[in-house]
């Protein structure tokens, strides 16, 4: 598991998304241009204009025009955003332009009028729900074909009754229309749930990291820094008692608080490269700078573990050489790191003291820590006394990590 830095997560995943971006309002769909809509639609009224005759301001031009009016707006409308248009009022506006339509037929004598009934009738599978839609296009196919058939107008010589029963036909060509485009938003719509997902998790990821560095800063600094105070409080205090041992005394004291910090921090700054932390070598290291030479024990077959693993190993052997060396000073330290099938276990123990326990200040961590630390892995730790072996009277802790 790597984490990124904060900066990088803010620059490359921002708050909002493309889809915020956007704003609200309908999505247009990948593949369908609104401007070819607008170029067919205005191609059906020009050529409407054109060849439809009779057109006048009197007696059946009237009438003629007054209905091409009524079908141009009926089919402008097709551009109405679904979202402004509640789905009753589209119901009304389809079934007037219909009708409008198939009475269009009729009264012209010659001309296209039947294009209108031919785009209504698709409009009406792509504007309206499947039932509705299939009823509304056989009445359209009904009307255009009755007017022809019965010969209702001047006009039906020009056009066999099978063109009008033809004219609802292009409502499935609208149906299919429709689904496609739901099926894009609905894929669109689960990207962008994806996306937001991702960037949840890319900030709780950056969240728990800057928790992890929060504990580790506060374990080596908080406590530390309080030990040294103290110490530096006790000297001030001393001085004027004329107490220069004791000054002396609790000026060491500060001393190797300050080295112990300094200690922990290089420690916290390796956890915190990921690239510069191979578990053997780090726990090596570790126990040849606080004095013990090959007592690490390797069991099972070596392998590289995740980093945060290795992280919270090498803080918890830090911790468990550091209590060693000042609750059991002079003892000796054994530690085993058994790599198992699904899980790293590393034991640190310590046979009890052979000097004189001078316990001082401690740095912060405690068994609570250790077991914060492992919790969040999904592991556990054990801290008790030995009671039997070579080792009794000393101190044993054991860290088992599950590998993700």
């Amino acid at each position: 598991m790597r984490y990124v830095l904060p900066v990088s997560v803010t620059e490359s995943v921002p708050p909002h998304g493309k889809a915020a971006a956007r704003g609200p309002g309908p999505q247009q769909v990948p593949g369908r241009d609104p401007r070819a809509q607008w170029v067919l639609t205005l191609a059906v009224i020009v050529v409407g204009t054109l060849t439809i005759r009779p057109m006048g301001f009197s007696g059946r031009g009237l009438a003629v025009a007054v209905l091409f009016v009524i079908n141009c707006a009926a089919l402008l409308a097709r551009r109405l955003p679904e979202s402004k248009v509640p789905k009753h009022l589209a119901l009304v506006w389809l079934t007037l332009g219909i009708v409008a339509a198939a009475a269009l037929i009729g009264v012209s004598s010659s001309g296209t009028s039947y294009l209108f009934a031919f785009f209504l009738a698709a409009h009406l599978g792509y504007r309206l729900e499947t039932r509705p839609a299939l009823v509304l296009a056989g009445i359209c196919s009904l009307l255009c074909c009755g007017v022809l058939y019965f010969r209702l107008g001047p006009g039906y010589h020009e056009l066999p009754w099978v063109v009008g029963l033809a004219t609802g036909v292009p409502v499935v060509a609208g149906i299919v229309n429709r689904s496609q485009r739901r099926a894009v938003l609905a894929a669109i719509a689960a990207a962008e749930s994806a996306e937001r997902a991702a960037r949840a998790e890319a900030r709780t990821a950056v969240l728990t990291e800057r928790s992890r560095i929060a504990r580790d800063v506060h374990d080596v600094l908080a406590h530390s820094l309080a030990g040294i105070n103290m110490q530096l409080e006790l000297a001030d205090a001393l001085i004027d008692t004329g107490d220069l041992d004791r000054v002396r005394e609790a000026n060491d004291k500060a001393h190797g608080l300050v080295r112990k910090s300094l200690e922990q921090a290089q420690w916290t700054v390796h956890a915190l490269r990921e690239d510069s932390l191979p578990l053997l070598e780090s726990l090596t290291a570790l126990l040849e700078s606080s004095g013990h030479r090959d007592v690490l024990t390797v069991t099972g077959t070596v392998r590289e573990v995740p980093v945060q693993v290795t992280q919270n190993l090498l803080r918890i052997a830090q911790e468990a050489l550091t209590n060693a060396a000042r609750h059991a000073p002079g003892a000796d330290v054994g530690m085993t790191l058994t790599f198992e099938t699904s899980s790293t276990t590393l034991r640190i123990r310590n046979g009890p003291a052979t000097r004189a326990v001078n316990a001082g200040i401690g740095s912060g961590m405690g068994l609570i820590g250790m077991r914060e630390r492992v919790a969040l892995l999904g592991g556990s730790v054990t801290a008790r006394p030995v009671t039997e072996g070579p080792d009794e009277g000393g101190w044993q802790v054991e860290a088992v990590i599950p590998d993700e």
